[in-house]
């Protein structure tokens, strides 16, 4: 069954998605306006409790200023209005799969939360001062005192424009965590020890370098899966209790694991799966093999072992892309911090494989140190569920980042040391005390 735990997942949220509420109405607003008027265009749905916050917010903030003007659009049950955020939509070169949606000139916004909100407002005021080509005596910007979209260049992924700053910290934060993930770990370094065997570096790097681009584009494509099934979900009442909930369940697992490693439920690669991961990879380096075929055989090993992998790591998935629809990040900023988030998240593993081609030697991940990993991601993971339910708009500032991961870490360090005080010595997590094979 824990094979077949990630494509459940992602089946029960797209099922979900198809339970979207429905109600009958059309309150929209529409009216031409000159060119001297900056517009907020909401598509929005009747019953979604974010499309309702969002006109709430940005009527009155447009009740405010003399230049802006809000025009709401029914999309749910006004084909029209449909028809026309499709059209914007494509022009745009984003999604039309949620709402709301809003829409100021060139940019667009999908759902809605107190970042996004300040954010809409900080573009609006760039327009109005556009428009205005005024300066305030003292020389002062008069929207310096309001947030603004930060530009970023990110190596290797080119410049981002982002909501806030704290989304991109978040970003790297969780995909960091996320990376340090004893089931990927334990694969990739069982995969490096037997390749060495063959001697050739050429084989190590071309095996190596494949299972992680194999691996790593399946795990894209299902954050993809997840953030796309969120947005479709995220105007339903509760939706973010969900979504806590979830990481809260697999943060307790995580930290189970740590203090009673795999006894009841674990989110660890099965026993019963692991002499068939030693058959597939010794297959790939028996003598007669040629490379071509090696490799064939590791993309599909490779796709195999990345769903075998997915209950072990789906928590962080879905807490990311939460985070990043609640922020309102859509399109290409979405695709450069998903980027982010796979360049970081392979970080250990590139680190590995580097050493593993470079030395022809290779490293086993210690039970113990996969322990402590599993320790520190299901604090993490509890640690954002908490923030998620009792502090919303935490994760919406660099210092609250900051705060959520310092206090997954200050309560890792509690949990290791009360463990190991309780237990004494290296104790693995049963009550026994395992001493080290002495080296030759």
């Amino acid at each position: 069954m824990k094979r077949f735990g990630a494509a459940g997942l992602v089946i029960v949220m797209a099922w979900l998605a198809w339970g979207a509420p429905a109600a009958a109405g059309d309150s929209s607003r529409q009216g031409p306006v000159d060119d001297e008027t900056v517009v907020i265009d909401i598509y929005w749905g009747d019953g979604c409790p974010f499309c309702h916050d969002a006109i709430d917010s940005l009527t009155a903030f447009a009740q405010g200023e003399d230049r802006v003007e809000v025009q709401t659009y029914e999309v749910w049950f006004d084909s029209t209005n449909r028809a026309r955020m499709e059209r914007v939509a494509a022009e745009l070169g984003v999604r039309a799969d949620a709402v709301p949606l809003i829409v100021v000139g060139d940019r667009s916004w999908a759902g809605f939360s107190g970042a996004i909100g300040r954010s809409i407002e900080a573009e609006v005021l760039d327009r109005v001062a556009g428009m205005e080509d005024t300066v305030d005596p003292n020389g002062d910007d008069p929207t310096s005192d309001e947030p603004s979209s930060a530009v970023i260049g990110v190596p290797f992924v080119g410049d981002m424009d982002l909501a806030g700053r704290s989304t991109l910290l978040a970003t790297v934060l969780i995909a960091l965590v996320d990376g340090f993930n004893p089931c990927s770990l334990w694969v990739l370094t069982v995969l490096l020890a037997l390749v060495l065997h063959t001697g050739s570096r050429t084989r190590v790097v071309a095996i190596g370098g494949t299972f992680l681009v194999v691996t790593t584009l399946i795990y894209g494509l299902f954050i993809v899966g997840v953030y796309s099934t969120l947005g479709l979900v995220g105007a339903m009442d509760g939706i973010r209790l969900v979504v806590a909930a979830f990481a809260l369940t697999f943060g307790l697992v995580n930290i189970k694991d740590f203090l009673w490693f795999k006894k009841g439920v674990s989110l660890t690669i099965p026993d019963d799966q692991k002499p068939g991961i030693y058959r597939r990879v010794r297959g790939l380096v028996r003598p007669g093999v040629g490379l071509p075929a090696a490799l064939a055989g590791t993309v599909v090993m490779a796709g195999g072992i990345a769903l075998i992998e997915l209950p072990c790591t789906a928590g962080f998935p879905v807490i990311w892309s939460d985070l990043v629809r609640s922020a309102g990040v859509s399109g290409t900023e979405f695709a450069s911090l998903l980027g982010v988030y796979l360049s970081i998240y392979l970080l250990d593993e590139l680190v590995i494989f580097g050493a593993a081609v470079f030395t022809m030697r290779a490293t086993r991940l210690q039970e113990r140190h996969g322990r402590l990993l599993k320790l520190i991601g299901g604090m993490v993971m509890v640690a954002i569920a908490v923030a998620i339910v009792f502090f919303p708009t935490s994760m919406e500032s660099i210092g609250g980042v900051l705060a959520v991961f310092l206090v997954a870490v200050v309560g890792s360090v509690v949990v290791a040391a009360t463990e190991r005080a309780i237990r004494g010595g290296d104790g693995d997590g049963s009550g026994t005390v395992r001493r080290s094979p002495a080296r030759r």
